[in-house]
């Protein structure tokens, strides 16, 4: 029998590998390394656009006079679809529990200068959240757990979008997305066989919030505060769906899982979730796991020892850090979403 690789010894343990990207190219390689899912957002798109492979793709529509919001979304949805067909199998062995390709929702929705009001944001959330799901088995829908995306969850749940809440930092959003979310799945009119659900909850971004808002950490906990949390979350999340006794497992997705602070291993995170529900993981991530000749165990239900976790409890200011990150989160989504909008503009005019 064959040694497996560094990812297939993550998969072996539990753990779903989803690609953090929609890259033609590493979605067919990923595949080979065991990936059965993957995600898209708007520095995805604006990173492959830029490699220029996309250009006559582009000259056709701005021929046909689409402008600018329309072509981006529509390379969007194009990549998506595209990953979706790789990963078909997948969602019909499993049958619509694994093999979803995710799409995020318009980032300036809830960008911090919008002058939408909050009615006004939850209906755009679920007008968008409907078109783009669609007519679509393996495609999930990305909703972001801010106030207006959170309360928007109820509805999309109820219409059949198969949803993957992202940007959550606290227990309090997960809780509040997973109780939106189950009364509308009891609302749907298909039933409850084909419902699934995705929280997740980002990793690395903790860390770098406590180096620099709580940096006296011992050496011990600090680096640690992230890996906890999603943990803690994660196990939340296993005592909330324990008893509805679902066809299909409503996961955690362990995302941003690439390492940020240098000298931290690129397995840092990736090593810490093994064991059971989704890692999302960038490219390069993957590629230096393989890389590494790892070979990876159960660790998700560990935790570090309980001095640490009492030191954590006691110096992170968890309403701070979720309210600091959220902040940032908007921002880090909505300006890459307008930098999107701009590079196709920029490249529209050097067509000309």
């Amino acid at each position: 029998m064959a040694e497996l690789t560094p990812l297939q010894s993550l998969i072996a343990t539990g753990t779903k590998l989803w690609l953090d990207s929609v890259d033609p190219e590493e979605v067919k390689v990923h595949r080979t390394f065991g990936a059965t899912g993957a995600t898209s957002n708007p520095i995805i798109i604006a990173d492959l656009i830029k490699t220029g492979r996309f250009d006559d793709w582009l000259k056709k529509l701005m021929g046909e006079g689409h402008n600018d919001e329309t072509l981006a979304w529509g390379l969007t949805d194009h990549l998506v679809r595209e990953a979706q067909q790789v990963f078909l199998p997948v969602w019909e062995e499993t049958k619509g529990d694994d093999g979803y390709v995710s799409f995020e929702l318009d980032p300036l929705i809830d960008d911090v200068s919008s002058r939408l009001a909050h009615e006004e944001r939850k209906a755009r959330y679920i007008e968008l959240g409907k078109k783009w799901s669609q007519g679509h088995k393996n495609r999930m829908i990305k909703v972001p757990a801010t106030p207006a995306g959170l309360s928007a969850l109820e509805e999309l749940a109820a219409a059949g979008v198969s949803l993957n809440v992202t940007l959550i930092f606290g227990k309090e959003q997960h809780r509040t997305a997973c109780e939106a979310i189950w009364r509308g799945a009891q609302r749907r009119p298909d039933g409850l066989d084909r419902f699934k659900s995705v929280y997740s909850i980002f990793v690395s971004r903790l860390d770098v919030y406590t180096e620099k808002h709580v940096p006296s950490l011992s050496a011990a906990a600090q680096g640690q505060v992230g890996i906890v949390n999603a943990k803690r979350i994660w196990k939340l999340n296993q005592q909330f769906w324990a008893d509805k006794r679902l066809p299909l497992k409503q996961e955690i997705v362990f995302a941003s899982t690439g390492v940020k602070k240098p000298g931290d291993p690129p397995w840092k995170y990736v090593e810490a979730f093994a064991g059971d529900g989704i890692e999302t993981n960038p490219p390069a991530t993957n590629h230096a796991v393989q890389a590494s000749g790892r070979r990876f165990t159960r660790q998700v239900d560990l935790l570090p020892p309980p001095q640490v976790l009492k030191e954590i409890d006691e110096k992170v200011n968890m309403k701070h850090l979720v309210d600091t990150l959220m902040e940032e989160g908007l921002k880090k989504f909505a300006d890459p979403q307008r930098a999107l909008l701009q590079l196709i503009a920029d490249k529209r005019a050097s067509f000309q």
